[in-house]
């Protein structure tokens, strides 16, 4: 959400009718004209009047900026049994808001000061920047407002600011400082204003850490933890003004067990707004309800920052007010929004569970465990549960605000998301499993490779409270890896090996390992039992594309993948596969290279050069009558016919393979094939249709050798001719 604009000039209307004008002070035109200047938080408190209906409201008032609000009364032993809504309008868009209930069901001091000043209050709802409030409170029965506290007003609190971040331009070219007063204001009898610093001369903000007290009689010594301390913004970092809170500290024995609260109020906030809000619980904790700190001993935003809230040392069992009757044995935790409906982020969720772990650590006490906590007050909680002063009870030691104390808090979903805290703060490392090997391949069941490999795992624990992963190899570490790692890699020696992954939380609590891997490691490369050949085969011949197929027999010694043709095109083959029907240039010398791949991704290349050559009958050595043919349908559009019987052409060539072209029609004729003197085919040029150019006959040899291939008519009845095309061969 960005920040929104402040009001640059208005009027304040207080309860008892008096108004005050005021006007916002321009920029400088300096350098620094574009830095907003400190401002102090302030408290306006505005007085509910009874109506005939028998409710307590405020009707719909202009107000002073503010942006955190909550309605309180007078003295702290009553509970507001009724139903407190507000209404408000935002100083940038002008518009109201609907009604929102406010939570009245808030913890009451366990030692209240009724001589401070301390009221009962509900808790504060943060509402953003505004100027305009309406407020209605009607008892739970509806009708009457009998049985309502006295003194109840609404109370507005305008966080300032504080920070140095949040002094930074904000685009407008008006500057939000401190108010100026342009007229007289009429203090209205009640209505009053608090401020915690004089807006002149605001508080000096350094965000450097809060020091831990030196250990006195009645200061503890901070006890070290089992697990990090997160990164906690101090009190400075957020703008505390310590002028609020200027009584000492108070310390607990031990922290044994965590309470997880929300501040309610909207989720639509920028991280970049949190420092504000907490100053404004600060403001309403201190000013409005007369404690004498925040609440809270840590809060975290939607973007999992974590912020000290109670003063006295992060590393201390601070003693906090945040779970009524709970709070002598316990921290407190709250998640900046609201989480009834929606669940709290990922990122919050993971600070609280870092926090939480940190702090019991530092007590030696597992996350995930149980506690005995003596009750400091009887009462029940949200539940129903009843609990006794002075007994034991039993708790989770993370536990929901509601576990102790008769409220929604922490709201549904976050309650809900508690088990994922509590696994996450006390380990192991969950859901971790080995997602792939790189430098490997599957086959079947295992894993082939030819030493390196990369194995990546996921988790769904949040890398934060990982202390760290191990790769391991046949059940040995080989690899460690920071908990932000998502990945390792290694390498395998020869033979079968079990990869598998494990992780150690923060909490030295260690991950079984994931279900290992077979993997194998091997370094042989494949080997071609049969050399890539080229031989002829039939099919329509051209000076382009003489129809040829390349043969091969690849293996490996543990698993042939695959067998790839390289040049003079490419394809790629299944590893049974050991022959393709391809094309070749006549005339050209084509060098015919595969490479053979096993699934540890081996290799063995071989590359064989091979060239087809045409012989045409004019190279040939005739007997008996031939005539000669012209047409661009021939080979070199040229071929020889004859129907005499006994007619013959031979062609002797050295090669390794051969192929008869003819020229087919449906009077062709016979012709006898002699291979080196024998005969050994009776080949029939009889077709249906006519063809040209047409392989009919081809044979071929284990090696390259010297051979004559000779042709002589039949001279078939009715159909004597045959026409020949010439010889093609592979050298």
């Amino acid at each position: 959400m960005k920040r929104r604009a402040w009001l640059t000039l208005g009027a304040v209307v207080l309860g008892g009718g008096g108004i005050a004008t005021y006007a916002v002070a321009s920029p400088s035109a300096d350098a620094a004209g574009d830095v907003q200047p400190k401002r102090p938080v302030k408290v306006y408190d505005l007085a509910l009047k009874g109506t005939a209906a028998g409710k307590r409201e405020l009707p719909r008032t202009e107000t002073r900026q503010f942006s955190l609000l909550g309605v309180s009364w007078t003295g702290t032993a009553k509970q507001l049994e009724g139903r407190a809504q507000v209404r408000t309008r935002g100083s940038e868009t002008g518009e109201w808001t609907a009604w929102q209930d406010l939570e009245t069901t808030i913890d009451p001091p366990e030692d209240p000061d009724e001589r401070s000043g301390a009221r009962g209050a509900s808790e504060p709802l943060w509402v953003g920047p505004s100027d305009g409030v309406q407020v209605q409170v009607v008892h739970e029965d509806g009708t009457t407002s009998a049985g309502l506290p006295k003194g109840l007003e609404v109370n507005l609190v305008d966080p300032g600011i504080a920070t140095a971040a949040e002094q930074r331009d904000t685009g407008d070219d008006t500057d939000p400082a401190a108010f100026a007063v342009g007229g007289t204001e009429t203090p209205a009898p009640t209505g009053s204003e608090s401020t915690s610093a004089s807006p002149s001369a605001p508080a000096t903000v350094s965000p450097t850490a809060t020091p831990t007290p030196t250990p006195t009689a009645t200061t503890p010594t901070a006890p070290p933890s089992t697990v990090p301390e997160p990164t906690i913004v101090p009190r400075s970092g957020w703008g505390a003004d310590e002028s609020l809170s200027p009584d000492p500290s108070e310390y607990n024995a031990d922290v044994k067990a965590v309470f997880v609260h929300h501040t309610a109020g909207s989720n639509d906030y920028s991280c970049e707004e949190s420092a504000s809000i907490i100053r404004g619980i600060y403001a309403y904790h201190t000013q409005t309800e007369k404690w004498n700190d925040i609440g809270y001993n840590f809060l975290v935003d939607k973007c999992g920052t974590v912020f000290e809230g109670r003063k006295g040392g992060v590393d201390l069992p601070v003693l906090g007010a945040h779970t009524y009757g709970w709070n002598r044995e316990s921290a407190g935790i709250a998640v900046l929004g609201d989480y009834t409906a929606a669940g709290a982020s990922n990122a919050a969720l993971t600070s609280v569970a870092r926090i939480a772990a940190w702090k019991l650590g530092q007590y030696g006490v597992a996350p995930d465990s149980t506690v005995q906590l003596n009750a400091g007050a009887t009462q029940k909680n949200f539940a129903g549960t009843s609990f006794t002063a002075g007994t034991a009870y039993t708790f989770d030691r993370i536990s929901g605000h509601r576990d102790g104390y008769a409220t929604e808090c922490p709201g549904n979903s976050l309650y809900d998301q508690l088990p994922t805290i509590r696994a996450w703060a006390a380990g192991p490392v969950q859901g971790l499993k080995l997602t792939s090997l790189t430098g490997a391949t599957l086959s079947g069941s295992t894993y082939w490779t030819k030493g390196a490999i990369t194995a990546k795992w996921s988790a769904t624990t949040p890398s934060s409270l990982i202390s760290r992963f191990e790769l391991l190899v046949d059940g040995k570490v080989v690899a460690s890896a920071a908990g932000t790692a998502t990945s390792a890699s290694t390498t395998l020696t020869a033979g079968t090996h079990k990869v598998a992954v494990r992780a150690v939380h923060q909490s030295g609590r260690t991950t079984p390992a994931t279900t290992a891997l077979t993997v194998v490691t091997d370094t042989t490369a494949p080997a071609f039992s049969t050399t890539p050949q080229l031989t002829l085969r039939t099919g329509t011949v051209s000076t382009t594309a003489v129809p040829v197929t390349l043969g091969w027999k690849a293996a490996d010694s543990q698993a042939l993948k695959s067998v790839s043709l390289l040049s003079p095109t490419t394809a790629t083959f299944g590893p049974t596969t050991t022959s393709s029907s391809r094309t070749a240039k006549s005339g050209t010398a084509s060098i015919w290279s595969m490479k053979a791949y096993d699934v540890a991704g081996n290799t063995r290349t071989s590359s064989p050069s091979y060239t087809p050559m045409i012989l045409q009958e004019t190279s040939a050595t005739k007997s008996g009558s031939w005539t000669a043919r012209s047409s661009t349908s021939y080979l070199g559009g040229k071929s020889y016919s004859s129907g005499s019987k006994g007619a013959s052409l031979s062609w002797t060539f050295t090669g390794r393979s051969a192929s008869w072209v003819v020229s087919r029609a449906s009077t062709s004729g016979q012709a006898y094939v002699y291979v080196d003197g024998t005969k050994v085919a009776t080949v029939d040029l009889k077709s249906s249709t006519t063809k040209y150019r047409d392989a009919i006959w081809t044979k071929s040899w284990s090696s390259s050798a010297k051979h004559t291939v000779k042709i002589a008519v039949v001279g078939t009845s009715g159909r004597p001719t045959v026409t020949t095309d010439g010889l093609v061969y592979i050298k």
